[in-house]
């Protein structure tokens, strides 16, 4: 029997029983695809600075942690979106993956993760061996 298996299916079971708030998404909005032997992430964090991001792996729990500086000094705010401060964002990842061998990446204000498939978890042929002669049985007496 053949079945499909997905690392993150537990994360989706996790993340389907809360609801997902616009405060929670925009302050660090991500995107998870799978590409050959490897998983994406692709986090915005537009206005970051590179310095303050920290990426780090616990157990099975991803964090990405990052810091926004917000605007300082004299003026009068007429409309502000754009959180500052500390963003972070936790994702706990399912079996069957590489996690000494994750590697990040921080351009044009997207972080890219790229998380491989553990050696023993991906998919291999097992080759079966059989004979090519006939085998007979001798009847003795």
């Amino acid at each position: 029997m053949a079945t499909y298996w997905d690392p993150f299916q537990e994360m989706d079971r996790l993340f389907g029983s809360f609801p997902l708030t616009a405060r929670n998404v925009s302050a660090m909005p991500m995107d998870l695809f799978r590409e050959d032997d490897h998983f994406v992430l692709a986090a915005d964090l537009p206005g970051i600075d590179p310095g303050s991001i920290d990426v780090s792996v616990e157990d099975r729990t991803l964090t990405v942690r990052a810091e926004r500086t917000g605007r300082s000094g004299e003026g009068q705010w007429l409309l502000r979106e754009r959180p500052a401060g500390t963003v972070a964002r936790q994702i706990t990842l399912g079996r069957g993956l590489a996690l000494d061998h994750i590697s990040a990446s921080y351009a044009d204000g997207v972080l890219t993760l790229t998380i491989p498939v553990a050696e023993e978890a991906k998919p291999r042929r097992i080759e079966v061996s059989h004979r090519s002669e006939p085998h007979t049985i001798e009847a003795g007496g």
